[in-house]
Formats: C-alpha cells, sequence, structure tokens
C-alpha cells in the first residue's frame, strides 16, 4: 500500500470519516478549517503516525500539519 494510502486511512479511522476511502481523500481538504479537527485529533493523529512509521514528529510542527498533502509530505521527508 501506498504511503498516502496508508495516511489516508489513519486519518480517516481516527476522525472517523464517513463515505470517505483513500482514493477519494481530498489531500488539499483543511483538516482544522474544513473538518474542525482540534489539537486532540492532530495529535492523536501524530501518536498513530509516530508509532507506524518510527518517526518523531515535534509537536511545534502539528499546526503545519493541516491537510493530507501536507502530512503525507512530512511523513515523506521523515522516513527517507
Amino acid at each position: 500500500m501506498a504511503i498516502r494510502s496508508e495516511i489516508a486511512q489513519i486519518v480517516i479511522d481516527e476522525l472517523k470519516l464517513e463515505d470517505i476511502t483513500p482514493d477519494t481523500f481530498d489531500g488539499s481538504l483543511n483538516l482544522i478549517e474544513e473538518l474542525g479537527v482540534d489539537s486532540m485529533e492532530l495529535t492523536t493523529i501524530a501518536v498513530k503516525l509516530q508509532d507506524k512509521y518510527s518517526i518523531k514528529i515535534d509537536e511545534e510542527d502539528y499546526e503545519n500539519l493541516t491537510t493530507l498533502d501536507k502530512i503525507v509530505d512530512y511523513i515523506g521527508q521523515k522516513v527517507a
């Protein structure tokens, strides 16, 4: 499974998004402004991603992880 699909599935599962699949997830959708994701939900997603990819996501970076595309780019840089 491609990293984008894996990350999308984690976000979908954590936010309990219905009717959205990794293939239909709009990568530019702003999770905070458009979906109302709060800091606690974003932290939970970050922790899941850290566990899955064995990386460290700095807390000050959380505020930049606002879209699926940004999260995928960030994780891609960390695991490279």
